[in-house]
């Protein structure tokens, strides 16, 4: 991937941020929780990135740069930030139930979305063969959806104590 394309991915993923925000409703701390929820998951993708590239489970045309890894970071925490969002509204919504389903679902969609892009676009990268790599985006997906959203509520609280949340009085 390239810096260019990095910019461009990083603006996408804002404009995406804003526009989830705004349908969400979001508060100021529950964007603020959304965003340090999707940097620790950006953090933690490097990691995993970084790992699979170690055992081969993959290959990625990565510079391990500080400029290019901070794009790779930002790249990764503005769209986990507005998936943070979504999931808030599941868990007000759903509870815990939901956000099990929504991990199941990341984790059943995950792998075929990658493996479209990289079918997509071969320059940045290959998966290498085996279940191993399709178990590892797998787990990846769930990770993201489970410390994003565990972060963003150490940060925002509890989805039902948002203001917009039900309250026993309302439900008459």
């Amino acid at each position: 991937m390239t810096i260019q394309q990095l910019h461009l991915f990083n603006g996408i993923g804002l404009a995406g941020l804003v526009i989830v925000a705004f349908l969400t409703r979001a508060t100021a701390p529950r964007i603020a929780g959304a965003l340090v929820g999707g940097v620790a998951f950006g953090v933690a993708a490097l990691g995993i990135i970084a790992l699979g590239e170690e055992v081969r489970w993959w290959h990625f045309a990565i510079t391990w740069a500080p400029y290019y890894l901070t794009l790779m970071l930002i790249d990764i925490a503005l769209p986990s930030a507005y998936v943070n969002l979504i999931t808030w509204r599941i868990a007000r919504r759903f509870g815990w139930r939901g956000l099990a389903v929504t991990a199941a679902a990341a984790a059943l969609i995950g792998p075929p979305r990658d493996s479209w892009y990289m079918n997509r676009f071969p320059e940045w990268g290959a998966y290498g063969p085996g279940i191993a790599p399709v178990l590892a985006v797998s787990a990846i997906y769930v990770i993201m959806v489970v410390l994003g959203y565990a972060v963003m509520r150490l940060v925002a609280g509890p989805p039902r104590e948002d203001r917009l949340a039900r309250r026993p009085q309302d439900s008459g």
